[in-house]
């Protein structure tokens, strides 16, 4: 009885064919393939060797020749391009052996695959936990194949993309990209390799928003990083552990910070909400663990957007707040980093005595104090409707034009009223957190989302911290 070897021949190059491929090539009696491989290994075979070959799609017919050749008692080397056990014919044989009880030997050699060329071209996309996908539906259903698109992107998973494309398949990898796109961010680096390891071979870094899946084919493979991949000197990099320091990652802080957001969005009711809203609505329910914030944080339109564009463009120098813990939770490299001063009046000497002397809180005179210092400012309540209230009268009487509010006491007594009293005012950016809930913490969280604004679009959190 004679004996078949599967062999993975590599991606097309003769330097990343395995010796021991070679060896097996070299000693075969014969050698059954697609006849496209066969130019590979063409200067290796013995005299003598018969050589089988057939097109695509006859996988099932060089699996029995394969059989029918070994019971003669030959030495036969299938071969596959890359490894044979990835989409290759290893899983076909051993299922024939199994299935018809052949007492035939069996023995598969790895081959480097097409991803783990492509991925060495592209630089070490590859770094942390992957998955490989087909977009080949010949034998599996698109609702399976979809589905595990959609776990590799929600698992954050690098992911290799094998059969793209064809002519009849043209809208399944536009499918995958905006897929992916729903659970990754657009900068998500992309790389691919056309004829990896042969003399056509092109290779390109692109994003995952810039990707265009025109510029592919059958003979592409597709390499899409994980929210921890980035591009340094024109190579993918996917860091080995996610807290291990990097131009891209950041504190440990800020990896945890990433993971909730990206958990809080995926159990979000609504999906159609504007940017500045949902930037805004995620760090509520980051710092507040409730998703009731979706029904109660109100926003005017643009309003995160328009305050940032304020502090960016140097017109928004100066955050002032009712309580101090407001200022404590919002992020002094922020702050620094943009130039912005963040200040309560409650510990001004001049708070107490004008508050004794006009028979009001002392909330309520810090806002007047700042009101007289920075009536343009941002301001943030976290803690007491009264100073809202009162920050509502000198907008009344002209004394005060702030360039947004941020509106977020908590407590029983004129809570709601004060969040009331600040709707009318149409020409101010406001971030309402309706009801009896709010919070310093609230307040500051809601500083920081418009601080980091631009980070929204590519859903990275946590920077300053």
């Amino acid at each position: 009885m004679g004996k078949i070897i599967i062999a993975g021949i590599g991606p097309g190059s003769k330097e990343d064919i395995t010796p021991a491929v070679l060896e097996a090539v070299r000693e075969a009696d014969v050698i059954v393939g697609y006849k496209y491989y066969f130019q590979f290994i063409e200067p290796y075979v013995k005299e003598g060797c018969e050589c089988i070959d057939t097109g695509m799609k006859k996988e099932r017919e060089r699996a029995e020749q394969a059989f029918e050749l070994a019971k003669q008692g030959k030495t036969v080397v299938v071969i596959s391009s890359g490894d044979a056990g990835i989409y290759g014919m290893a899983p076909l044989i051993l299922e024939m052996k199994q299935a018809h009880q052949v007492d035939v030997e069996i023995e598969t050699l790895p081959g480097i695959s097409a991803f783990q060329k492509a991925a060495s071209l592209l630089g070490a996309p590859i770094g942390h936990d992957m998955c490989i996908i087909s977009l080949s539906d010949l034998m599996t259903p698109w609702e399976v194949i979809e589905r595990r698109i959609k776990a590799a992107a929600v698992g954050d998973f690098v992911t290799a993309v094998y059969n793209p494309k064809s002519h009849g398949r043209y809208w399944q990898l536009y499918r995958l990209q905006e897929l992916f796109l729903k659970s990754r961010s657009s900068e998500t680096p992309v790389g691919y390799v056309r004829q990896a390891g042969r003399p056509e071979q092109k290779i390109k870094v692109t994003t995952l928003g810039a990707f265009d899946p025109e510029d592919v084919d059958m003979f592409t493979v597709i390499l899409i990083g994980n929210s921890q991949s980035y591009v340094a000197d024109g190579k993918i990099i996917t860091p080995r552990g996610y807290y291990a320091s990097s131009p891209k990652l950041g504190g440990l802080g800020q990896q945890i910070m990433l993971e909730s957001f990206r958990t809080i969005e995926g159990e979000l009711r609504g999906q159609d909400y504007s940017l500045g809203h949902k930037w805004a609505l995620l760090h509520a329910i980051h710092t507040t663990a409730d998703f009731d914030m979706e029904k109660i944080l109100y926003t005017d339109e643009d309003a995160v957007e328009t305050l940032y564009h304020k502090v960016a463009n140097g017109e928004l120098k100066t955050i002032v707040t009712d309580v101090t813990m407001v200022v404590s939770g919002i992020r002094k490299g922020a702050l620094e980093r943009l130039g912005i001063e963040a200040k309560c009046y409650l510990s001004d000497p001049r708070v107490a005595e004008m508050a004794a002397s006009q028979g009001i809180t002392r909330t309520q005179a810090g806002i007047r104090l700042a009101v007289e210092e920075h009536p343009d400012a941002l301001f943030a309540f976290g803690n007491a409707p009264t100073a809202l209230m009162e920050l509502c009268d000198l907008i009344r009487k002209c004394k005060a034009h702030p360039a947004g509010i941020i509106a977020a006491p908590v407590g029983f007594v004129h809570v709601r009223e004060s969040k009331h009293m600040v709707k009318p005012f149409k020409d101010i950016p406001k971030i309402i957190v309706e009801g009896r809930k709010g919070g310093s913490n609230l307040a500051a969280t809601l500083c920081n989302a418009i601080l980091t604004f631009n980070d929204a679009e590519q859903l990275k959190p946590g920077r300053d911290l």
